[in-house]
């Protein structure tokens, strides 16, 4: 069922990306036609697709933890004897859950910190500059939690895209 709900937000969070990128790319399309045919460059397009590049990422990072697409320590499990491999992978994911956890954390504090404040080009608050930063972490903890519990049970996660 845990799995379940974590393919669910993953899929989710590829769609929202994909859709994300759609509008970069309109933005990117509409100030380059501003500047060169308009010749009138409109200054929030670019500062749109800055914010929403930042949801892109963030959302496209939890999703390469949870189909395992992250940086891992492989050279360091081929060395590691094989009653021990279980245990390591653990443990790292482990780590990666408490990396999610302070990036979630710390990216809410942002958030909150920057709301009072107005992007300069655009009618939004800074803040939401951060709130990927905490979104993607919580998603980070969700997912490392569902390969720690697939390594328990002997299974393994399914990407996304299956």
């Amino acid at each position: 069922m845990y799995s379940k709900i974590c393919a669910a937000l993953s899929k989710i969070s590829l769609m929202i990306a994909t859709f994300g990128l759609s509008i970069v790319i309109v933005c990117v399309l509409y100030q380059v036609f501003g500047r060169y045919i308009l010749n009138n460059t409109p200054t929030w397009a670019e500062a749109l697709a800055l914010l929403i590049v930042l949801y892109v990422t963030m959302l496209g990072t939890a999703v390469g933890v949870r189909d395992a697409g992250h940086i891992g320590m492989e050279s360091l499990l081929a060395i590691c004897p094989q009653p021990y491999k279980n245990y390591l992978e653990i443990f790292i994911h482990g780590l990666v859950a408490i990396f999610g956890a302070c990036m979630s954390y710390n990216g809410a504090l942002l958030a909150r910190s920057a709301m009072d404040y107005n992007i300069p080009t655009l009618p939004l608050p800074e803040g939401l500059y951060n709130i990927p930063i905490t979104i993607a972490g919580a998603l980070i903890v969700l997912f490392s939690i569902e390969h720690i519990i697939a390594l328990i049970n002997g299974t393994e996660v399914q990407p996304s895209w299956h």
